[in-house]
C-alpha cells in the first residue's frame, strides 16, 4: 500500500512510502485539543478554538513527525498558482509569527529543517522531494489551482531555484475530495479542459446535470505532464468527503470546521 495509516496517542495520520527518505505527514482530525467544531486537531490559524490550542496542536503533530514546530513555514492561501521560496528566514512564519506575504498556494525550499506546510479541507495537497539536489516543494492544488497549473509550476519553480529534474523528482499526493462527492456545475469541467486539453475529459464523469471531476487524477496529470515518472507518484486515494471521521470536508460542513495540513522537511546534519 503506498500510503500507510499511524496512529499513536490518540493521533492518526497518513504517510506516503514514496517520501520515505524524509519528514512529512498528511494530518487527519484526530489527536488535539480543539473543542468542537473545530474538535480535535485543527491546524488552521485563526479559528475560535485559539492561539494556545493551535500551538499545541501543531506541538503534537510536529513532535510525532520528529519536526520542530517553531520552525514551520505556512502557506497564505488563496486558490491562486503562486510560488513562495522558503529561506531560514521565514522560519516560524504563520505560527509564531505573522506571514509577511499573501496569496501563497505552494512552498519550495532547499533549507534543511524547514517545515513547509499547506492546508486542506477537501482539496488537493502534493509533497514534492528531489533527493539529488536535496529540495522539497509543498503544494495546495484546489480546483482553481489544479487549473491554473500550480503543480507544474511548482516542479518548474524547483528546476529554476535547485536545478531539480523532473524525472528525479518523488510527489505523493493527499487525501482529498474523490469523483464520487466533487458534484460540480460545467465551469469546472470547462477550466480543467482549457487547461489540460481533451485529455482531462479522463478524469471528468457525466451525471445527469452534474459533473464529478477526480482533482486527485487531474493533479496527477500535471506532474505527468511536467515530466515526473509514474512510478515515482503515489496517490493516497482517500477521499475526504467520505470520511468525516477522520478528515474536515468544506463540502460536507461548511466554515465551522478545522483544516488538516500536508507537511514537508528535509533532513538536518546532512
Amino acid at each position: 500500500m503506498p500510503f500507510q495509516q499511524h496512529e499513536q496517542t490518540g493521533l492518526v495520520w497518513f504517510t506516503a512510502d514514496v517520501l520515505n527518505e524524509i519528514p512529512h505527514g498528511f494530518s487527519t482530525r484526530k489527536g488535539g485539543v480543539s473543542p468542537a467544531p473545530w474538535d480535535s486537531l485543527n491546524l488552521r490559524p485563526g479559528q475560535g478554538d485559539g492561539p494556545e490550542k493551535l500551538r499545541e496542536n501543531y506541538r503534537r503533530f510536529f513532535a510525532i513527525l520528529g519536526l520542530d514546530e517553531t520552525r514551520a513555514v505556512l502557506s497564505q492561501q488563496t486558490h491562486t498558482a503562486n510560488i513562495r521560496t522558503v529561506t531560514a528566514e521565514d522560519a516560524g512564519k504563520g505560527l509564531l509569527r505573522p506571514r509577511d506575504y499573501t496569496d501563497v498556494d505552494a512552498l519550495i525550499t532547499n533549507v534543511p529543517g524547514l517545515p513547509l506546510t499547506v492546508f486542506s479541507a477537501d482539496c488537493g495537497t502534493v509533497l514534492l522531494y528531489d533527493p539529488v539536489h536535496q529540495a522539497i516543494g509543498a503544494v495546495h492544488a484546489g480546483w482553481r489551482g489544479c487549473a491554473a497549473g500550480i503543480v507544474e509550476k511548482t516542479v518548474a519553480a524547483m528546476g529554476t531555484a535547485y536545478g531539480s529534474r523532473p524525472a528525479e523528482l518523488l510527489a505523493a499526493l493527499g487525501p482529498c475530495i474523490g469523483p464520487c462527492c466533487f458534484e460540480t456545475d460545467g465551469d469546472v469541467p470547462e477550466a480543467m479542459r482549457a487547461a489540460l486539453g481533451a485529455i482531462a475529459n479522463a478524469y471528468i464523469t457525466v451525471k445527469g446535470p452534474k459533473f464529478h471531476v477526480d482533482l486527485a487524477g487531474l493533479n496527477r496529470q500535471w506532474l505527468l505532464r511536467a515530466g515526473l515518472l509514474p512510478e515515482r507518484i503515489e496517490v493516497s486515494g482517500i477521499c475526504t468527503a467520505c470520511r468525516p471521521d477522520l478528515f474536515w470536508s468544506h463540502r460536507k460542513m461548511g466554515d465551522q470546521r478545522g483544516v488538516q495540513v500536508a507537511v514537508i522537511s528535509l533532513k538536518e546534519g546532512l
